[in-house]
C-alpha cells in the first residue's frame, strides 16, 4: 500500500520503483510456482501460464458452495492509480513501471501517453483531472477492470470480483430486446459499425459471445457514424453470434475499436519524433566576419559553425533576429526544437537563405556527433568463472569453522516439516533428525518447544515467507521460544537472526536457484541453504557441482506451494467484510479447497499474516533421484506435511527412511505412495527431460 511503501522510503535511501498500472499478479512477485508446479515452465523467470486466471469452484468443510456468477476466485482486476500518482510521488516512489508482458504496441503507446501527462501534471503541482473519454481509452487498450490495486489497502472483494479473467474494455451497456438477428441496446458507451463487443455469460461454461458489430441501427435508419446515448439495434456479423441465446438485462461490453486502434498506432508510426531535444542558439553576425552559430541542448551536446565566406554589406534585405529564428528554427525533421535564441548583429549584413539552412544541418549533425556516450563498463571476459573462484576461495577460507549443525556427515539426515501439534507430536514418536514446525497460529509454538525438548528432537521455527513494515514483533516472538534455530523465509529475517546470532536454514522461498545465490545467503549466515523450488532435475543437478553440498538442504516431498498471495480468499467470498480487520477469520473455522478444471481439490491454507498460499492437490516426490542426490554428497533431505495424520505421517516417514538408508530403491517408494495416496503422486519440478526454457 500506499502507507507501506512510505515507511520503507523512510527506512532506506534506496529509490523506490512501483506500479502504476496494468496486470496484477495475485502471488507475491518470486513466489509463484504454479506454472512450474503444473507444466515446467517458471513464472519467478518470466513463463507465466497465467493459472491465476482460471476459474476455479470453491469447496468449504467438504461442501461445494454456490458461489453464482464468481468463478474467478484468484483473477485481479486491473492496476489503474493514475489519480494515486501524487500521493505516490509523496510517499518517495520514483519509478513508475506500466506493466506490458505480451501487450499490444496500441497499449503501449496509449498508456504510456496517459501516464507522461499525469506525471508532469502532478510535479508540476496541477490537478489529476481524466475525462470519461481518457478514462474509456486506457480501458480500451485492455482491461479486465479497473481497480486501486492494494495501494490504497486491501479490499480483497474489490481486488477480486471474481466474474472475468478476460479483457472487458467498457461497458457499452444492456440488452433491452432481441428480434431475429437484431439486438437492441441501451447505451452506456459509444458504438459505430466494425467495433468488436461482448455478451457477457459464464466464459468457463461457454456461454459469453461475441463477435464485430456489422451494422447499427435506430429505427430504419442506418447510423454511419458513432452513438453513444440512447437505445441501438445492433446486427452481428454472420455466425458469430446466436442471437436466441442473448437475453433481456444481459450486459454488453466493447472490447474493440479499430478507429481509436489506428489513431494510437499514428503516433509511432508517425516520422516526426513525439518528445524533442530543447536547443538554445546564439548568433554573431557582422559585416566582413564569418557568421558564427553556436548552440546547446538540453542533453548536454554542444556544437559550433561558422560560413565559409566573410559577411557582406546587405544592399536590400539586411539580417534580422526574426528571419535567424524563423530559419534555424526549421528542424522539423530532427530531434531537436529552438527553445531560445540570441542574436549579435553588427552593422547590416546579409546572409543567404541557403547558407543559414546549410550551417543549420551542419549544426544538427554536430550536436548528434558530440553527444557524450553513456558510461558503460563492459567485462573483457566472462564474469562467472570469476565471481565462482571467488566464491570457492570464500567457502576453503571458512572450512575449518566449527558448525553446530553442519559437521561432516557420512549418513543422510532427514528432517520434517509440520503444521500442526498434532502432527509435531505424531513426529516425535519416529525416527527423525529434526522437526520444524509452520504453524498459522505462532501461540501454539511454545508448546511445540516444549514437546520437542522432552524427546531431545532439534525444533526450527519457521517464520512467514513476506515480512513488511511493522511486523517485527512476528521475529521477536519466535526467537523467544529458543528453539534450536529458525527456518527464515525472507532477507529481513536472515538478516534480524543473523545479527543475533540465532541459527538460520534459509528456506525454498528465497529462491535459492544457482551457487552465487547459495554462496550469498551462506555469507549472511544461513547454516544451510534449501534449493529452490524452481530447478527441474538437470538443474538441480548443475546446482550441486558448484554448490558446497554439505550445506544444501532438499525438499523431497511436499505438496508445492503453487501461489503465495496477500489476496485472501477466505475474506473475499466467506466472508462479509473487506480485510482482515472485519472478515470474521473464516480461515480460523473453515478447511478450504479450490477445484480445478481437471476436478483436483487443491488446499487453500492461510498464515499468521493472513496471506494465503494455495497447494498442489497432488504431492510431489523426488524419491526416484534421492540415490543420486546422495552419492553427489548431499546429506540434509526434507519432507514437508500438508493435512497428513496418523498411519499416513508413519507411512511417509518410514518410505523415506528406508529409502536414505538404502534398504528400498526410489521407484519403490514412488510406487507404494502411488498406491498409498488417493489422488497420486507426481514427479513434478524434477522430472527427468523437462525443460522450462523450451517455450524461448
Amino acid at each position: 500500500s500506499i502507507d507501506e511503501i512510505r515507511k520503507i522510503h523512510a527506512r532506506t535511501s534506496m529509490s523506490l520503483e512501483a506500479f502504476v498500472h496494468g496486470a496484477l499478479c495475485v502471488a507475491y512477485s518470486g513466489q509463484c510456482l504454479t506454472s512450474e508446479s503444473l507444466g515446467g515452465r517458471s513464472a519467478n523467470r518470466g513463463q507465466c501460464a497465467q493459472a491465476c486466471r482460471l476459474p476455479y469452484d470453491l469447496v468449504c468443510d467438504g461442501r461445494d458452495v454456490d458461489l453464482g456468477d464468481i468463478k474467478y476466485l484468484l483473477s485481479p482486476q486491473d492496476l489503474a492509480a493514475y489519480e494515486l500518482i501524487p500521493r505516490m510521488l509523496e510517499a518517495g516512489v520514483r519509478s513508475f513501471k506500466i506493466e506490458g508482458r505480451l501487450k499490444t504496441p496500441e497499449y503501449v503507446a496509449n498508456i504510456t501517453r496517459h501516464y507522461r501527462q499525469t506525471l508532469d501534471a502532478a510535479l508540476a503541482n496541477r490537478p489529476i483531472e481524466f475525462t470519461r473519454a481518457e478514462v474509456e481509452s486506457m480501458e480500451m487498450s485492455f482491461s479486465r477492470g479497473f481497480s486501486p490495486g492494494w495501494l490504497e489497502g486491501c479490499d480483497h472483494k474489490q481486488l477480486v470480483p471474481g466474474l472475468s479473467s478476460a479483457k472487458r474494455g467498457v461497458l457499452l451497456g444492456e440488452v433491452t430486446g432481441v428480434w431475429g438477428s437484431r439486438i437492441r441496446v441501451r447505451l452506456r458507451s459509444s458504438i459505430k459499425r466494425g467495433d468488436g463487443i461482448v455478451f457477457a455469460g459464464n466464459r468457463a461454461a461457454g456461454e459469453e459471445q461475441g463477435g464485430r458489430v456489422f451494422n447499427v441501427q435506430r429505427g430504419r435508419d442506418r447510423l454511419e457514424q458513432a452513438v453513444d446515448s440512447g437505445e441501438v439495434d445492433l446486427t452481428m456479423d454472420r455466425n458469430s453470434v446466436e442471437p436466441a441465446r442473448i437475453y433481456v438485462g444481459q450486459q454488453v461490453w466493447k472490447t474493440d475499436d479499430p478507429q481509436l486502434n489506428a489513431q494510437w498506432r499514428r503516433t509511432f508510426n508517425t516520422a516526426d519524433p513525439v518528445r524533442r531535444v530543447p536547443v538554445d542558439m546564439h548568433v554573431s553576425a557582422a559585416v566582413g566576419q564569418p557568421l558564427r552559430i553556436a548552440g546547446r541542448a538540453s542533453n548536454g551536446s554542444l556544437a559550433r559553425v561558422d560560413s565559409d565566406q566573410p559577411l557582406e554589406a546587405a544592399q536590400r534585405h539586411p539580417l534580422t533576429a526574426e528571419t535567424l529564428r524563423k530559419q534555424l528554427g526549421r528542424l522539423g525533421g530532427t530531434v531537436y526544437e529552438l527553445r531560445e535564441l540570441t542574436a549579435e548583429i553588427d552593422g547590416q549584413p546579409m546572409v543567404p537563405l541557403s547558407v543559414l539552412g546549410q550551417l543549420r544541418h551542419a549544426l544538427v549533425e554536430q550536436l548528434e556527433q558530440s553527444l557524450p556516450a553513456p558510461e558503460r563498463t563492459i567485462a573483457s571476459e566472462s564474469v562467472l568463472p570469476t565471481l565462482r573462484q571467488q566464491a570457492n576461495a570464500w567457502q576453503q577460507s571458512r572450512r575449518n569453522e566449527a558448525s553446530p549443525i553442519n559437521t561432516a556427515l557420512n549418513e543422510p539426515r532427514l528432517h520434517v516439516l509440520c503444521r500442526s501439534l498434532p502432527q509435531l507430536r505424531e513426529l516425535l514418536t519416529l525416527e527423525v533428525d529434526s522437526v520444524l514446525a509452520d504453524f498459522a497460529d505462532i501461540r501454539e509454538y511454545r508448546q511445540a518447544v516444549e514437546a520437542a525438548r522432552a524427546t531431545a528432537t532439534p525444533i526450527w521455527l519457521a517464520t512467514p515467507r513476506i515480512q513488511k513494515p511493522d511486523e517485527m514483533g512476528i521475529f521477536r516472538a519466535l526467537e523467544r521460544h529458543e528453539a534450536n534455530g529458525i527456518l527464515v523465509r525472507n532477507l529481513s529475517g536472515l538478516l534480524y537472526y543473523g545479527e543475533r546470532n540465532v541459527p538460520t536454514l534459509a528456506d525454498f522461498s528465497l529462491n535459492a536457484a544457482n551457487d552465487l545465490t547459495v554462496q550469498l545467503l551462506l555469507e549472511h549466515h544461513a547454516r544451510r541453504v534449501t534449493v529452490s523450488y524452481d530447478l527441474n532435475r538437470d538443474q538441480l543437478l548443475e546446482l550441486l557441482t558448484y554448490a558446497p553440498v554439505d550445506e544444501l538442504e532438499i525438499v523431497i516431498h511436499q505438496h508445492m506451494p503453487m501461489f503465495h498471495m496477500e489476496h485472501c480468499v477466505f475474506c473475499a467470498v466467506l466472508s462479509p467484510g473487506t480485510d482482515k480487520t472485519n472478515c470474521g477469520r473464516p480461515c480460523d473455522v473453515h478447511d478450504v479447497q479450490l477445484r480445478d478444471r481437471i476436478g483436483m481439490n487443491h488446499p487453500l491454507k492461510a498464515d499468521v499474516g493472513c496471506r494465503n498460499t494455495l497447494f498442489n492437490a497432488v504431492p510431489q516426490s523426488s524419491a526416484e533421484i534421492v540415490p543420486t542426490l546422495v552419492d553427489r554428497g548431499v546429506r540434509h533431505f526434507r519432507i514437508e506435511l500438508l493435512d497428513d495424520r496418523g498411519e499416513a505421517i508413519h507411512h511417509v516417514v518410514e518410505l523415506y527412511r528406508s529409502l536414505l538408508a538404502g534398504r528400498i530403491a526410489g521407484k519403490e517408494v514412488w510406487r507404494q505412495l502411488r498406491a498409498s495416496n488417493r489422488v497420486g503422486v507426481t514427479r513434478g519440478t524434477l522430472e527427468e527431460r523437462r525443460n522450462p526454457l523450451a517455450i524461448l
